[in-house]
């Protein structure tokens, strides 16, 4: 069993992590296929600073697939023993579906426009 966490607005990967209208939780069987959706409201601010990876690793959250973050959050996140794969974008369930293909890898490319926040605060690094 595993469990899949992914940034979400609508039903696709919400490019902006900290900012996203929710995570969409999915449980995944040991024979790869989705058993479960759930979708969990965004704390509102900065994703680095918010309770969100202790409440996913709670969960049993391993995997984050996500647009872009910056080092703060992927920071936060790999702490709490979730593996933040980014760079990754369109329909949440089809992403998930490629994911356990095994077709996605991390892009390895952190988002540095969210180094120095419009809203005058920084993730810790």
């Amino acid at each position: 069993m595993m469990k899949i966490a992914v940034p979400t607005r609508g039903n696709v990967v919400d490019d902006h992590f900290g900012h996203c209208e929710m995570y969409s939780v999915f449980t995944v069987s040991d024979d790869s296929k989705i058993e479960k959706t759930e979708n969990i409201p965004s704390p509102q601010g900065c994703g680095c600073k918010s309770n969100i990876a202790s409440v996913l690793k709670e969960m049993g959250v391993t995997v984050m697939l996500a647009g872009n973050m910056g080092g703060g959050a992927l920071n936060v996140l790999n702490s709490q023993g979730i593996r933040v794969i980014r760079g990754c974008s369109g329909n949440v369930y089809q992403l998930v579906e490629t994911f356990l293909k095994g077709y996605i890898i991390d892009s390895g490319i952190g988002c540095h426009q969210h180094e120095n926040h419009e809203e005058g605060h920084q993730c810790s690094h």
